[in-house]
């Protein structure tokens, strides 16, 4: 076999493997995603809906990069000091089926863009709306509630909880109203 025969059969060999090989689309061009028109009243201070729903998807919930770029987002802006990296501490545990003010990824955009009563600070004047979709998409990775595809491998500081990709495919429950907002 002569060599520009090789040559070219390898050239088409590697043309052949490229069209072959598909990673995930990471637009990093493409316009940021809005705000969910669904928003959080300011003047009623009540936990979400009481409804529950585990099929409605955020726009990084099945992007392996958005999420991990929220969980960056996460040790950055210091959540683990009031969610102890997703455990639970001051602020509810990010890991479990129970969400006072719902899973829904428009749910959790308003609890982080407006902030709760009792400790959650607002963030939308810190954060633009795609970094708070992607800390939507890596906190709903912490219970499970994203495709085990898209969460993060692992973790980039020391903690003894596995990593994102190695939790269960969970559905949250409802708590309904904390006792505190109950009406006597």
């Amino acid at each position: 076999m002569s060599l520009r025969s090789l040559s070219g059969l390898l050239l088409a060999g590697g043309a052949l493997l490229a069209q072959g090989c598909k990673r995930e689309a990471r637009p990093l061009e493409s316009p940021s995603p809005g705000a969910p028109t669904l928003r959080v009243a300011e003047g009623v201070l009540q936990p979400g809906p009481t409804f529950i729903s585990d099929t409605v998807e955020g726009p990084y919930d099945d992007n392996a990069y958005g999420t991990a770029m929220g969980q960056q987002l996460f040790v950055q802006m210091n959540c683990s000091g009031c969610h102890s990296n997703g455990g639970g501490g001051m602020g509810p545990a990010l890991m479990d089926d129970e969400w006072i003010y719902g899973s829904a990824p428009q749910q959790i955009f308003s609890t982080i863009a407006e902030g709760r009563p009792n400790g959650m600070p607002s963030w939308k004047y810190k954060l633009n709306d795609k970094q708070i979709w992607e800390l939507v998409a890596y906190v709903r990775s912490l219970s499970g509630l994203t495709p085990k595809g898209s969460r993060p491998g692992r973790m980039d500081h020391m903690m003894t909880s596995p990593a994102p990709n190695q939790t269960p495919n969970a559905k949250p429950k409802n708590t309904g109203l904390p006792n505190a907002s109950k009406q006597p």
